[in-house]
């Protein structure tokens, strides 16, 4: 069979595949976009029910294309999120080939470029972008044995309450995923459980402002690594509901059992570190740090933004911060089901070039990685703190397109100098 290529081959449909084909074809570098599924297709299937994105419409957007039909502070379901990409795609012409899976990449010999095998052929192409993300296989740690007797599922595969058999939930992890889940659960009438380890708590909103203003003003999505000690926090945040600021306190007040970072689990008893009430109060000093420089910011530049006292009061402790419980009996608990809001790892198993360090992840620069032709796109802290939403993955891809175009450029002088030394 005759071997296609290409100039740039795009691998994943997504998000940071949208806006890589959005400006490679800016700087002319012709290309193609393989998705192994549908556009934005986790979006759609790897997401539960009643998802909402964390920022509002006017912020989590490419700069192209606002969402139809919807308020800017809006915060947009999933289905509309993935037929926004869906609708972005054809707006700019993307060249994608849906259904259609990349098995492997590997250096061509003796001359430049990569053999990329996939489900429809062999494509031969001179650059290659990773635009897969870092949310690619879900972690579940080995903890509890999948025959413990509760029912088992990682937070992406958790779609609504009635999918879960009858009995208590326990959900482990206090990002933003496991605590509206966890929400959610409750307000279906689920006993919950809450597993809490160590997190941020921004406010959703502080003096008529989303946190996403907050961010942006005090410079914040501009950070380009995370602070000493917070590779590993999750931040709770939510969009649900019109946007509410997280607050467990609250939570546990309307009947969910906080515990601790889950630790293991022996005998049908599952133990808890006891680091809640730590853990707590570290989000609770983030909320506030937060709000101090809104203020400070407010005052050195005298925005008309109404004060908000009642943001700073802080509830009582419940029972379950001053007595925590460290061991539960998941039978006696009556828990039918464990849900794990624990993460994702990468994949990158198809990748058979050497970008990779010791902990398996890319070694790059803004994307651009150590192997001559190799790039990624969508990872977490790619550039800087924004670099993971739907705006800063745009704004990367911008960098990444700008190299690869550079690249070709210094390519083509090459092939210019060796025909004109020919002729010569």
């Amino acid at each position: 069979m005759p071997v296609e290529t290409v100039d740039t081959l795009v691998v994943g449909g997504g998000q940071a595949g949208l806006a890589m084909s959005e400006h490679l074809s800016k700087c002319g570098v012709p290309h193609l976009v393989l998705e192994r599924d549908r556009i934005a297709e986790r979006w759609r299937s790897e997401r539960w029910d009643s998802l909402v994105a964390n920022g509002p419409a006017w912020h989590d957007r490419f700069p192209g294309m606002e969402f139809p039909n919807a308020g800017p502070d809006a915060f947009i379901g999933k289905e509309k999120v993935a037929d926004y990409f869906v609708a972005y795609a054809d707006m700019i012409a993307a060249p994608i080939r849906c259904g259609v899976e990349v098995r492997k990449v590997e250096r061509l010999v003796g001359r430049p470029g990569f053999r990329i095998e996939t489900s429809d052929g062999v494509i031969e192409a001179r650059s290659v972008v990773a635009a897969t993300g870092a949310f690619q296989h879900p972690v579940i740690p080995a903890v509890v044995p999948g025959d413990a007797g509760p029912m088992q599922i990682h937070s992406s595969a958790y779609r609504n309450p009635g999918q879960l058999p009858a009995g208590a939930v326990l959900v482990v992890g206090s990002g933003s995923s496991g605590v509206q889940i966890a929400d959610e659960l409750q307000r279906a009438g689920r006993r919950v459980y809450l597993s809490v380890g160590p997190h941020d708590r921004p406010p959703r909103a502080y003096r008529e402002r989303d946190f996403c203003w907050w961010l942006g003003v005090l410079g914040k999505w501009d950070a380009q690594a995370p602070a000493p000690g917070t590779e590993h926090v999750t931040i709770a945040v939510s969009g649900a509901r019109g946007g509410q600021t997280i607050d467990f306190r609250r939570l546990a007040a309307q009947g969910m059992t906080l515990v601790g970072r889950t630790e293991s689990y022996r005998h049908g008893v599952m133990t808890f570190a006891p680091d809640l009430a730590k853990n707590i109060a570290r989000g609770d000093a983030n909320y506030m740090s937060v709000l101090d420089e809104a203020d400070a910011y407010v005052a050195r530049n005298g925005l008309d933004l109404p004060p908000e006292p009642e943001a700073r009061k802080i509830g009582p402790d419940p029972r379950c911060m001053t007595d925590p419980i460290l061991e539960l009996n998941l039978s006696e608990a009556g828990i039918g089901s464990i849900i794990w809001a624990t993460g994702f790892t990468v994949d990158y198993n198809w990748l058979k070039v050497d970008v990779f360090d010791e902990r398996g992840k890319p070694k790059h620069q803004r994307g651009v990685s150590t192997e001559p032709g190799i790039y990624f796109l969508g990872l977490p802290w790619q550039s800087r703190r924004g670099s993971s939403f739907i705006w800063g993955v745009w704004h990367d891809a911008q960098h990444v397109a700008d190299h690869i175009s550079t690249q070709r450029k210094y390519l083509a002088y090459h092939a210019s100098a060796k025909r004109e030394t020919k002729v010569a």
